[in-house]
């Protein structure tokens, strides 16, 4: 039986990081809004603002608890990961506070796993203490979700692989120290077995940013989303990440408890919207009676908290299902909880952006920003048609065609067995009247 009960130890510390992050890293929402901010560890308000912050989550014992003690982390499961991860999603900075920044924290997890002892030396030590941040480059300008177009490609000379090709989306390339490069090292072999990845230095002579790409409304050449192109990158062999035509098995391991966590992070995002939509009706009045009295605002309220709760529960199941299984063994659940972010998410925005009129849709309210975070909850990580795709796959396999011409629901057959089985019942109920 799934079970999503929380112990009263880390009940005390959830509550803890709620009142921490509402007090302490809200505030610099507010006051230091961008991207750069969060990414930027060599700025001067990286170092007086964030990092003291983080050494008091390291000194409570809460960074990078999606690693193992091993690595610094406190080895917690998905499901304790999906509540805190509910009140980090509240805040921009939440999740660089707690050591759990994407794509740093997906990148940790796979060198942790697959990279060696002088890689996890070089890369990893520094990427879990906050020092440095790191780049993902996997999708291409023809292709994200479809990796067989890919065409960044690596031939070996000597002790040596060189990378050519594009790559496109590579989020936070600008302050990265170093990047995960997906790329085809055998083209005669299916992809899901010539594929390889390699952490490549991001000072590396070849490797030129075609332009940094923002998100929506964000001015040109700010955003930190880069367009890169890998000139004859030489990478020494012993870079390579796990082995060769690893590539996907490594993927997996990233994206899996990932997609979990902006999940989860959705969730508090979504209540976020529900505060803000019920502080509206109780607020205004229009018409002679407040907002909260109409019937059109009663069921928008229902709305967003019914399927919030829905939502939130769906996401739980994932988490307690990777907790049994691991995350091979949840690719529905996990694929169904990435569909329904971005419905949730969008749903949720766009009746408290209607009820907040245009004070909603202006920039003074978070919301347009966070209508824009929904439309991207459904590109980042696979479309979610492909996850639709691999739900559709999953669930098909528990099931079977029907035996004979007629559906196993068909009625007249159905009633024709039962019948038969109860003859002498029915013959003498007959015989009673």
């Amino acid at each position: 039986m799934a079970d999503f009960s929380i112990d009263p130890a880390f009940q005390e510390q959830l509550d803890w990081i709620r009142d921490f992050v509402k007090a302490e890293v809200e505030p610099l929402d507010l006051a230091f809004a961008g991207e750069d901010m969060v990414y930027n560890k060599a700025s001067a308000f990286y170092e007086e603002a964030i990092r003291p912050l983080q050494q008091v989550v390291k000194d409570r014992g809460l960074w990078s608890c999606h690693l193992t003690p091993e690595y610094g982390g406190q080895g917690y499961g998905q499901v304790q990961l999906a509540y805190m991860n509910e009140i980090l999603g509240r805040s921009q900075f939440g999740p660089t506070v707690f050591g759990n920044q994407a794509p740093d924290s997906g990148n940790a997890e796979i060198i942790a796993h697959y990279g060696t002892e002088e890689q996890k030396a070089k890369y990893l030590e520094p990427l879990l203490d906050g020092r440095i941040s790191s780049c993902y480059s996997m999708t291409e300008p023809q292709g994200g979700a479809d990796p067989g177009v890919f065409r960044c490609s690596a031939v070996r000379d000597g002790d040596e692989w060189v990378i050519d090709g594009e790559k496109w989306f590579s989020s936070s390339l600008r302050y990265a120290s170093f990047l995960i490069v997906m790329v085809i090292t055998d083209p005669d072999v299916a992809v899901h077995k010539g594929a390889s990845m390699f952490l490549v230095p991001a000072d590396s002579p070849g490797i030129e940013v075609v332009r940094n790409v923002g998100v929506g409304q964000e001015h040109e050449g700010h955003g930190g989303h880069a367009y890169v192109r890998y000139n004859s990158v030489r990478v020494p062999a012993d870079h390579l990440l796990g082995g060769e035509g690893q590539a996907f098995a490594i993927a997996q391991t990233r994206l899996g408890g990932g997609r979990l966590h902006h999940a989860m992070r959705t969730v508090g995002a979504v209540s976020r919207c529900l505060d803000m939509l019920c502080e509206r009706a109780l607020s205004r009045t229009t018409q002679g009676e407040l907002l909260a009295r109409k019937q059109a605002t009663q069921e928008k309220i229902a709305d967003s908290f019914i399927e919030l709760l829905q939502f939130k529960l769906q996401v739980l199941h994932a988490a307690w299902v990777v907790d049994q299984k691991g995350g091979h063994g949840a690719r529905k659940e996990i694929a169904a909880v990435k569909v329904a972010t971005p419905k949730v998410y969008r749903e949720a925005v766009l009746r408290t952006m209607q009820l907040h009129g245009a004070l909603g849709v202006s920039n003074e309210m978070p919301l347009a920003n966070m209508l824009m975070a929904s439309v991207t909850m459904g590109i980042a990580d696979g479309p979610t048609e492909v996850h639709k795709f691999t739900v559709a796959r999953e669930v098909l396999k528990g099931y079977s065609p029907a035996e004979g011409d007629w559906p196993s629901e068909h009625l007249p057959e159905r009633r024709a067995a039962a019948r038969a089985d109860y003859a002498e019942l029915l013959e003498r109920s007959v015989a009673d009247l």
